[in-house]
């Protein structure tokens, strides 16, 4: 097999898998594991990623507006003669969120129109944590390693079983998990389901559904006890650079979880927003977090730190 990897989940599924080896192409973003990075990149970003958060979400959004004279711009650019040099047997990409990366129907023009290469696109979407668990499987079965995505998803939830075993009968606390600061976006898709794994509740999202816009009144007027900070694709120390912008917020300093040190910033990009098999790691830093008393592994520094 010649696999292409237009999604960072992605090429991380394919690598838990056990075909490393047969990756021959990347996206701009993925970077894990570490190995991958030598791999020819497919992708690149239409808008500047260095740019602030405000900036960034007004670049997305106009570069989402459909053109009526043509196919959506789309914010990621997929390169085919890359493509049809690598004369990849399958493609995998998703259909769920066109922020996350290059979109179906980008990759589909791209094969179709430009490559010229008769790839198996797969694409994996899922909104909800039991559908990420599905996708392990799908992409086992269309790249014939079944029994080793079985093996997968025992893995992830038996360490996900042992942390709600670990939080058991604890006080459960009030959790907003802050997925973009500015304009202000809480989390939704599999987020919530994590925290309640994790021994918390989730305040604001719904699992399953998109992560939704939410007003700073809103965070203000729930004052939860304990505020994660994970910016869509954002690094730990980017997220640690936008933690100003929620701290100008009108009554931050008031919050009980700021007045008693129950801010966390964390690498989103890594563990939060990516439906990979790193979602388990992602329950785990969260339990740590909320429940520091627990026996449970220390990731404190490394991937997340005490705002």
């Amino acid at each position: 097999m010649r696999i292409v990897s237009l999604i960072s989940s992605a090429t991380e599924i394919v690598a838990a898998l056990g075909l490393e080896s047969q990756l021959v192409g990347r996206s701009h973003e993925c970077d894990f594991p570490a190995s991958i990075e030598q791999l020819p990149v497919v992708t690149k970003p239409r808008f500047e990623t260095s740019a602030t958060s405000a900036e960034i979400d007004r670049q997305v959004k106009t570069l989402a507006v459909r053109d009526p004279a043509r196919e959506a711009l789309g914010i990621y650019e997929v390169f085919p003669e890359v493509l049809r040099e690598l004369n990849p047997t399958h493609i995998l990409t998703q259909a769920q969120c066109e922020v996350c990366a290059v979109s179906l129907r980008d990759v589909e023009a791209a094969v179709r129109d430009w490559a010229d290469c008769s790839a198996e696109i797969i694409s994996l979407s899922p909104n909800t944590l039991r559908e990420v668990w599905a996708t392990f499987l799908e992409a086992g079965s269309r790249l014939g390693s079944a029994d080793a995505a079985d093996r997968l998803v025992a893995n992830c939830l038996a360490r996900i079983a042992a942390v709600r075993s670990a939080v058991e009968g604890r006080e459960r606390p009030t959790v907003a998990v802050v997925e973009w600061a500015d304009p202000l976006m809480a989390a939704g898709n599999w987020t919530p389901s994590l925290v309640e794994a994790a021994g918390g509740r989730n305040l604001f999202g719904e699992a399953g559904k998109h992560s939704p816009w939410m007003q700073p009144a809103d965070l203000i007027a729930a004052d939860p006890e304990v505020i994660i900070i994970a910016p869509c694709g954002f690094s730990l120390e980017r997220a640690r650079e936008d933690l100003p912008l929620l701290e100008r917020i009108p009554g931050w300093q008031d919050l009980q979880a700021v007045r008693n040190r129950r801010v966390a910033v964390v690498d989103g990009n890594q563990f939060f927003n990516r439906p990979g098999p790193r979602l388990a790691d992602t329950v785990e830093i969260l339990a740590e977090i909320l429940h520091p008393e627990a026996t449970l592994p220390a990731t404190e520094q490394a991937n997340w730190e005490r705002a």
